[in-house]
């Protein structure tokens, strides 16, 4: 907020768009238009659709259509509020029977869980009056969803057009009924409700904001949070907690505030503290031992240091290291894999790399395909093993993403040729022979300088080929790969998508070789720093 609107910040350095992100919210504004495509079939003459335009007509227009009493207002532009500082619109304004108007947003997240106890109505019906406990879904905690629809509602409230029920509705990404989130109720810690909660964070940025803009001193400095990976401004702020060599960038946000608010805000403060003594603040990242060895670490430039003198790693006759690429929410392109037998056993087939892709655009069913072809070679491979006596596993790093799609694959496509059942892929993962090498550095490293594989590799002797290797730019090349600009398909991108992920399951490979090898053994202890 303070950047955005510091005129002193205009020229500061900025990070290219995120193309992941990009991607999302073209998804979005896809999921959007079927949804609203859809319900305005449903809705017929109740319905009213702003046409797309400039803000200002498109706000005229939707002004014009609640003051007709329209039922349903689609697109809709609010009109600024008194204080000129809230903008906004709308997915959908629902009028309510009081005669005055709730908004409805569209989002591509899933907004409830399997339970009980959600308010709902029929994604047909979008209208609150119709609204009831729904047995089979409880909300799913999202709290960006709530604190618009607040944003709405108070801006509803200055134009006068809201209804005395302060309920916001959302459509999630399966569009099958209607969440209704009671914003006045006493829903967030400490007892308040959607709307004081965003009523006190309104104020806070409406403060930064306007220091900013007034040239008064900063209301807002920098601190490193998990959001900042995916900031624009973050070249701007990592030049300056790196000048100061701020706290943050060894220890997670909520504990980096924790013990700035006790004199300890720099990395050498911390890394001077005694870790036997009591902790300063109370922390919850981390223990306070490993706190300080971490910012000793990063101190010295290690990007690493180890928790125990000997790192246990599952090993067996026959490894496979696998590396999945999707393409935003659009599905998973690529499977890569690499075999490899330690001990040199025979295993009736070659060791080394292998993809299994689709270089159709996504989202497309030649996804099954490659996945089934996958899930194939795999399986089979699991059997020969099990037939020959030899003990099998397989690695990746960090199974979230990896997990995901192999259950969603199986689901998405279940009943097409080859493609496993949800059953069997849950098996494999829970098996114990599929080993996430990112839990084992989280549970027996500390990691100065962060745990992506791309930062811990090097430590153990691996470089990528490609010296712009990593998943945003993957985003780029995948573009041009599959020409989802409108340039003919770039083969030259496929190849590099290749090599990328081949590259990946190599690192993964080095790294465990190397965590069972005496290399290990360069890599400080924690308790000798």
């Amino acid at each position: 907020m303070h950047l955005d609107h510091d005129p002193a910040a205009s020229g500061a350095p900025r990070s290219r768009p995120d193309p992941a992100l990009e991607q999302r919210q073209s998804d979005a504004a896809l999921h959007r238009s079927e949804v609203g495509a859809r319900l305005a079939a449903e809705l017929g003459r109740a319905w009213v659709s702003v046409p797309p335009g400039p803000v200002s007509e498109r706000e005229r227009a939707t002004s014009a259509a609640l003051v007709g009493g329209a039922a349903y207002v689609w697109n809709a532009v609010l009109p600024l509020d008194v204080t000129g500082a809230r903008r906004g619109d709308v997915d959908l304004l629902v009028r309510a029977p009081d005669g005055g108007y709730q908004p409805l947003i569209v989002v591509r997240h899933r907004v409830t869980d399997p339970g009980s106890g959600a308010l709902t109505s029929p994604v047909t019906e979008p209208n609150a009056a119709l609204a009831g406990p729904d047995p089979a879904r409880r909300p799913r905690s999202q709290t960006r969803d709530q604190l618009r629809l607040a944003h709405l509602t108070r801006m509803l409230q200055s134009a006068g057009q809201a209804s005395a029920t302060t309920l916001g509705g959302v459509i999630g990404m399966d569009a099958d009924v209607v969440l209704w989130h009671d914003l006045g109720a006493p829903s967030w810690p400490g007892g308040r409700s959607t709307l004081a909660e965003y009523d006190e964070r309104f104020a806070d940025r409406l403060a930064v904001a306007s220091a900013a803009v007034a040239g008064e001193p900063a209301l807002a400095q920098p601190s490193r949070i998990t959001e900042c990976r995916r900031c624009p401004w973050w070249p701007t702020c990592e030049v300056e907690l790196a000048d100061r060599k701020d706290v943050s960038l060894v220890l997670r946000g909520e504990d980096a505030i924790a013990l700035r608010a006790v004199g300890v805000g720099t990395v050498a403060e911390l890394a001077a503290l005694d870790p036997a003594d009591e902790p300063p603040a109370v922390l919850n990242g981390m223990p306070f031992a490993d706190a300080v060895a971490l910012a000793r670490a990063y101190q010295r430039g290690l990007p690493l240091v180890r928790r125990v003198t000997e790192v246990p790693v599952v090993r067996a006759d026959v490894e496979v290291d696998i590396d999945m690429e999707s393409f935003g929410e659009a599905g998973a392109y690529l499977w890569g894999c690499l075999l490899s037998t330690p001990g040199g056993v025979d295993i009736g087939e070659p060791t080394g790399y292998r993809a299994f892709a689709t270089w159709e655009p996504l989202p497309t069913t030649d996804e099954a395909r490659s996945f089934a072809e996958f899930w194939g070679w795999l399986r089979a491979l699991r059997a020969r093993c099990a037939e020959r006596g030899l003990s099998f596993a397989a690695y990746c790093y960090n199974e979230q993403a990896e997990n995901r799609w192999l259950l969603a694959s199986a689901d998405r496509f279940a009943g097409l040729p080859g493609i496993p059942s949800r059953d069997e892929v849950a098996e494999f993962i829970g098996s114990g022979r599929w080993v996430d090498l990112f839990a084992v550095v989280s549970h027996w490293f500390l990691c100065a300088h962060g745990k992506g594989l791309k930062r811990i590799a090097p430590a153990a002797g691996f470089t990528w080929r490609d010296p712009e290797a990593g998943g945003e730019n993957s985003m780029r090349w995948y573009r041009a790969a599959v020409g989802l600009d409108g340039e003919p398909p770039d083969a030259s991108q496929r190849e590099r998508l290749l090599r990328y992920n081949a590259d990946d399951v190599h690192a993964t490979h080095v790294l465990r070789a190397w965590m069972c090898s005496p290399a290990l053994a360069q890599v400080p202890l924690a308790s000798e720093l």
